[in-house]
């Protein structure tokens, strides 16, 4: 039986391998992710001049063309009439008519090398992008894969003897792992991915929209455009805080949540978001679990606020002393009868989640809310658990 046991001491060993390893994968990943958001950076600041040169090119073919067609014209004159002609007119006609056409031609051979560049150019940014957003997902799952290693599984590695229950459980692991990854996936299908879809074919549209119908109409579709890509990035944001903010264990809660209030704030654009912090973060970071928990629930307060409060002003509060945390989220929206919620579950499936996420920290929770009035959200959580 004794021979069936694991060494702790071996079992350490191999997570320490195992996190040098993904850790190094983390830093390759990011690296390939700048690398590649370089390139974007730079392609379409190329796209963007090749896009002006062939405006060029066709407004200077439209007005060829236009010298062209009355050369031809004069040269049919010259050729029907020649006899009214002298020598050197006929020759100067022929030699014009000619000229322009060969500029045309080559103006033309000019646009189709300008426009299979730009082609080319929109081909590969699609490429790139793909890349990116692959690249900054996967960066944040094996965030999360470090934390569970550094935390959990070697805590847990003390009580796993058996090498039956060991595999058992890896294989737990990589089923919720899965599931992580599906989930992740649909949502980038059926947002991130779905909205590039459509830039890149608005962007197709841009060009003959600028000749058809004018610079106005044009710049009114720009600006759409522009839109769709600002929510496009918003979405992958949004996908990367909830898998988990790289920012939260490189920096902190404080800085961490500072960033993503500013973030909702810019994109909702109609919310003033307000936040403080009292005590000292930056020295005396808080415990992993402490941090993650109160991010998680000030993202939850604050994306009830915006999506059912329609609050117009929402602050957020941070406090630490030696024996407590407290975190305060205010709002000034429409609000709710705190009875109502409490009867119907489905409606407060969002608070629910908050009170038991602040039960397994052995905190309290208090909830103040009255109708056209607005809600305030109070969490104590001791230090000393």
């Amino acid at each position: 039986m004794d021979s069936k046991k694991l060494d702790c001491k071996v079992l350490d060993q191999i997570l320490d391998k195992m996190v040098s390893t993904v850790d190094g994968s983390k830093g390759e990943i990011f690296k390939i992710g700048e690398q590649s958001r370089q390139q974007y950076e730079e392609l379409v600041e190329e796209l963007k001049q090749i896009k002006i040169q062939v405006n060029d090119v066709i407004e200077q073919g439209d007005k060829l063309e236009v010298h062209a067609r009355f050369a031809r014209k004069r040269l049919s004159e010259v050729s029907k009439h020649f006899k009214q002609f002298s020598e050197e007119e006929i020759r100067e006609a022929y030699e014009k008519a000619h000229k322009l056409q060969v500029e045309l031609t080559m103006l033309q051979q000019k646009e189709k090398q300008l426009r299979d560049r730009r082609d080319d150019l929109e081909r590969r940014l699609l490429g790139l992008q793909e890349t990116i957003e692959r690249a900054e997902v996967l960066v944040s799952q094996i965030t999360v894969v470090l934390n569970y290693l550094h935390q959990d599984l070697r805590q847990v590695g003390m009580l796993i003897e058996d090498a039956h229950q060991k595999q058992d459980f890896g294989l737990r692991i990589i089923e919720a792992q899965e599931e992580e990854r599906k989930r992740v996936s649909r949502e980038i299908h059926d947002g991130p991915a779905q909205m590039l879809a459509n830039v890149m074919m608005r962007s197709e549209l841009i060009e003959r929209i600028f000749r058809e119908r004018g610079s106005d109409e044009g710049f009114k579709e720009i600006r759409s455009l522009r839109q769709n890509v600002r929510n496009a990035l918003y979405e992958v944001r949004r996908i990367i805080y909830d898998l988990r903010p790289m920012a939260l264990d490189d920096l902190g809660l404080i800085p961490t949540l500072r960033k993503y209030l500013y973030t909702i704030e810019e994109y909702n654009g109609k919310t003033r978001i307000l936040f403080s912090s009292l005590g000292d973060f930056e020295e005396n970071r808080l415990p992993p679990r402490f941090e993650v928990a109160l991010f998680r629930l000030a993202q939850e307060a604050v994306t009830n606020a915006l999506k059912h409060a329609e609050a117009r002003e929402i602050q957020v509060k941070v406090e630490v002393n030696q024996n407590n945390i407290i975190l305060m989220i205010k709002d000034n929206g429409k609000g709710f009868d705190t009875r109502e919620m409490k009867q119907n579950q489905k409606k407060s499936f969002g608070l629910l989640g908050m009170r038991e996420r602040v039960e397994l920290l052995n905190g309290r929770i208090t909830i103040d809310s009255k109708i056209g009035l607005g809600t305030f959200i109070m969490i104590q959580v001791p230090l000393n658990v």
